[in-house]
């Protein structure tokens, strides 16, 4: 696993986790050069084949970086065709975290997280979910899937085991 350690101002800082879940070798150093660039950092990841998706490559990168990075990293990556990753941001001192979440079939997700990594879903939204069942468009149980990000869960769980031989993930904070 990679590690990058920015320098921030502590009221800023914030760190996070990047993992590549597929890309074909092709795109490899483009990821790389798109990481670093929003890092401003050069960027070599450690790529392992993916056992899910013949030809496909995964990798993990620690990062420290200011608050909003992980926006930046997946608007950098967001619509690359053959790309699947996921991005997290930790909360800071006055931010929440966040969660983004990217397959070319679906696009982009993103989620705010509270300090223990759940994802926290805002009051309006759950109010027009509500709403929405209770009018007969849809059911609860499908609105609240679509706000926890259900379908790219789904769609990327068979990526996210990586089989023997993964690199260890190391957890920032034990709660």
């Amino acid at each position: 696993m990679s590690t990058n350690h920015n320098r921030t101002t502590a009221s800023s800082a914030t760190r996070g986790m990047f993992y590549v879940h597929s890309a074909p070798s092709a795109l490899c150093p483009h990821v790389e050069w798109a990481l670093g660039g929003v890092l401003g950092v050069a960027v070599n990841l450690e790529w392992t084949p993916q056992p899910a998706q013949a030809g496909a490559y995964r990798a993990e990168f620690s990062w420290a970086g200011g608050v909003g990075t992980a926006a930046a990293v997946a608007s950098a990556l967001r619509g690359w065709n053959h790309l699947r990753f996921e991005i997290t941001e930790e909360p800071s001192s006055g931010a929440e975290g966040a969660r983004y979440s990217y397959t070319p079939e679906l696009g982009i997700f993103h989620a705010v997280t509270g300090l223990h990594g759940d994802i926290m879903i805002p009051e309006d939204r759950l109010k027009a979910a509500v709403v929405k069942a209770a009018l007969g468009d849809t059911t609860l149980p499908n609105e609240v899937d679509k706000l926890l990000g259900k379908a790219w869960d789904d769609e990327l769980e068979t990526f996210r085991y990586a089989g023997d031989g993964a690199p260890v993930r190391w957890l920032h904070q034990v709660v």
